[in-house]
């Protein structure tokens, strides 16, 4: 990189109790009738249009004697300037106080951003380089700079230069600024950081030997070397956080306080098992979506939406590998995955989407269904990230079962990196509609196309059970033991009563957040939203609710008074025995017959 790249930012925290950054953009040759600009509506790994130039408060620009340049606003995410004679320079102020792994967040303890929220593409010059200058905050002396842009004069871990091949590249890598908790360790002779930025107590050796394990199990699974130089996991640890964000060397990740792992602790806890989950999560997207993906993503248009039906082979696997790579390389028991499996598969079975919409047609929805879901989603969609790690799990039973234990859904895996993601720097060619089938049948030699038409074009029930059995897994399928109950094994002499909703605490009675198909809220009239405040003639609670419904017969009637926004509306409810839709899953015995096919899926042979 030099000091001559054709396209020049500046960015500084400059007000951070206003929550402001202060961006530069300096143009070398602006198109001669007038320089286009433009920010994404969206960014890659989440499928909601965002408007994330909204944020922008403040634009203004100059030619190269500092002479104001007429601007005009096109539409809601793209400007136009009026020619001007040398460079074009816009200076803009971006508004970022958003506390998630999708957009810009400063004040006066951290600064993070993604790319698509602050740095402006020059139309028509989206490939070409730029240089990118980081600056610290006035009178903050301690903040450092964590992301993997590449260094063009900035020290490790400074404030300073740094650069992008184009513009791709320049919103692929997050930026953590702020003084923050950092470790390295090195995985297949690659480093990777961990960064922690907020208030923790966590245990950063215990962090680094469990990540470890997982990044050089994938790296291992696809083959060295890693696709990247260099890796970093960062972290906003918050008092109740969730989320992650992939990218090409590195993960933007939220996670509460309590579910990181303190120094006293051996076993991993519930919390810290799904942040290691996470975190698997967002490494294995390395490979699957950032390198592998789908022909509609390469490249990018991030002026509008980008539709695939394959979001289920690009999420659904990868949440299937999260987990399994967990007990692959050693940090859960085989039961303890066995657990989570029967989880997910609860999940799925409570949803009547699951009997309505497709896992292709849940893939091309996602910008409208999925992530914009309300009080109806669980009666109308299927997840393709819980469906999605369903499906991949029958897959690599089926190619096992079928192959007689020669092939799994790693060969497939593997495959699809040698064709489409090893090169894909250098052949850009994203994956088409059919061809991940195809790439299956090849690489394990099987025909699979009864298997895909199943699991992927119909709503029919997967054979996930049956194949379970067929390796000596004991498959239950029960009613559920209560609003706490997310699946597993359970010893249960009778089911309870539902009203079929799903319920929160709200002041003078219980809220119906959701009204589920086929249940007794739904049969008496009730809808989402409705606020029950008596159950024949006594006020309900969440706190004496199950004692009510566990105290009046199945099949009884009972009269329900609720508020329907101000107005009281009176219901007769007739309940119902709890659904049968609770999966639990149980290993066999250590020294089981034919624990072989098990024991070869669950270590990865």
């Amino acid at each position: 990189m030099t000091a001559t790249s054709p396209i020049q930012y500046r960015i500084v925290p400059a007000d951070l109790a206003a929550h402001l950054f202060r961006v530069t953009l300096t143009i070398a040759q602006p198109a001669a009738d007038g320089q286009a600009v433009w920010l994404p509506v969206w960014i890659p790994g989440s499928y909601l249009v965002r408007e994330f130039a909204r944020n922008i408060v403040a634009i203004r620009a100059y030619d190269g004697e500092r002479v104001p340049v007429a601007l005009t606003k096109l539409d809601k995410h793209r400007w136009q300037a009026a020619p001007c004679s040398g460079t074009l320079t816009l200076e803009y102020e971006v508004y970022a106080f958003d506390l998630s792994v999708r957009g810009a967040y400063l004040d006066e303890a951290r600064g993070f951003f993604n790319g698509t929220s602050v740095f402006l593409a020059v139309a028509g010059q989206e490939t070409m380089p730029a240089d990118v200058e980081l600056v610290a905050p006035e009178g903050i002396a301690n903040w450092r700079v964590a992301t993997t842009l590449p260094q063009a004069g900035a020290a490790d871990g400074a404030f300073g230069r740094y650069y992008a091949a184009n513009y791709d590249e320049l919103i692929d890598h997050p930026v953590e600024l702020g003084d923050f908790t950092q470790a390295t360790f090195t995985a297949c002779g690659v480093p990777h950081d961990i960064v922690l930025a907020g208030r923790h107590r966590a245990d950063m050796a215990r962090l680094q030997a469990d990540l470890t394990r997982i990044c050089e199990y994938q790296i291992k699974l696809f083959g060295e070397p890693a696709p990247f130089s260099r890796y970093v996991f960062m972290t906003m640890v918050t008092g109740d956080g969730y989320g992650g964000l992939e990218h090409r060397a590195s993960t933007a990740l939220l996670a509460s306080r309590d579910d990181l792992p303190l120094a006293h602790e051996t076993s991993i806890k519930t919390g810290y098992r799904q942040y290691l989950g996470l975190c698997s999560h967002e490494y294995f997207h390395s490979w699957n979506v950032k390198r592998i993906k789908p022909a509609a993503y390469a490249p990018y248009d991030l002026t509008q939406e980008n539709y695939t039906r394959l979001l289920w082979a690009f999420e659904g696997i990868t949440s299937y590998y999260d987990d399994l790579t967990l007990v692959r390389c050693g940090l859960i028991a085989q039961q303890d995955y066995l657990d989570l499996l029967a989880q997910t598969m609860t999940q799925v079975e409570r949803g009547a989407g699951r009997l309505k919409q497709t896992l292709e047609e849940a893939s091309l929805d996602a910008w409208v269904k999925y992530y914009r879901q309300d009080e109806n989603s669980p009666n109308a969609l299927v997840s393709y990230y819980t469906k999605g790690a369903l499906v991949a799990a029958a897959l690599d039973l089926t190619i096992r079962k079928r192959s007689s234990g020669a092939r799994s859904l790693d060969d497939v895996m593997r495959a699809l990196w040698q064709r489409y993601g090893k090169d894909f720097a250098t052949q850009g060619q994203g994956v088409a509609e059919r061809d991940w089938e195809q790439v299956a049948q090849d690489a394990t030699g099987l025909d699979l196309r009864d298997f895909f038409d199943l699991a992927l074009r119909s709503t029919q029930p997967l054979p996930l059970g049956e194949l379970l059995n067929e390796i000596g897994v004991q498959t239950q399928l029960r009613a559920s033991a209560g609003g706490s109950d997310k699946g597993g094994w359970k010893e249960i002499a009778a089911p309870g009563n539902s009203i079929g909703a799903k319920l929160a605490a709200e002041a003078g009675g219980i809220k119906l957040t959701q009204v589920l198909d086929g249940g007794a809220a739904r049969a008496a009239g009730l809808s989402a939203g409705d606020v029950l405040v008596a159950w024949d003639g006594l006020r309900v609670s969440m706190g004496n609710l199950d004692a009510l419904l566990g105290g009046t017969p199945a099949g009884s009637t009972v009269e329900i008074h609720a508020f329907r926004r101000d107005e009281l509306i009176v219901r007769k409810l007739v309940v119902q025995t709890a659904a049968v839709d609770s999966w639990g899953l149980r290993a066999p015995a250590a020294d089981a017959a034919g624990r072989a096919a098990l024991d070869a899926w669950l270590g990865g042979h």
